[in-house]
């Protein structure tokens, strides 16, 4: 594997799947949440959601299944997974979601995600 590098696409193991529900939040509403001040000025605490519901929201999608079925890897400064989910019948969507190093936050965030894709769609960086 090259570092910075996608590895080969691989079947996706329960880990990942267990990834793909992990309660994660997207980049975009930590960043709002965090502007976001609370009583006394303190700062809001960002919300954690199941991945599976901020996508609905984000898409205005409602997803039968959300199976992962394949996935790819690349190490940055921790790990970036690239998921191939399943999310009704033909339709696939693509979602990146990062995971930091041991010694740092280790929470899992979804980064970003690509809908209308297809079983043959190739998982590619993003």
């Amino acid at each position: 594997m090259i570092p910075g590098g996608l590895t080969e696409a691989k079947p996706a193991t329960p880990e990942i799947q267990e990834i793909a529900n992990e309660r994660v939040f997207l980049v975009e509403c930590q960043l709002k949440e965090e502007l976001h001040l609370g009583k006394k000025g303190r700062r809001g605490r960002p919300s954690h959601r199941e991945v599976k519901p901020q996508l609905e929201e984000k898409a205005n999608e409602t997803y039968e299944e959300f199976e992962a079925v394949e996935y790819k890897t690349q190490v940055v400064a921790g790990i970036n997974y690239y998921i191939k989910v399943r999310v009704g019948g033909n339709s696939y969507i693509h979602m990146k979601v990062f995971k930091g190093l041991p010694q740092q936050n280790s929470t899992l965030t979804l980064t970003a995600y690509q809908t209308d894709k297809s079983k043959d769609d190739e998982i590619t960086g993003f």
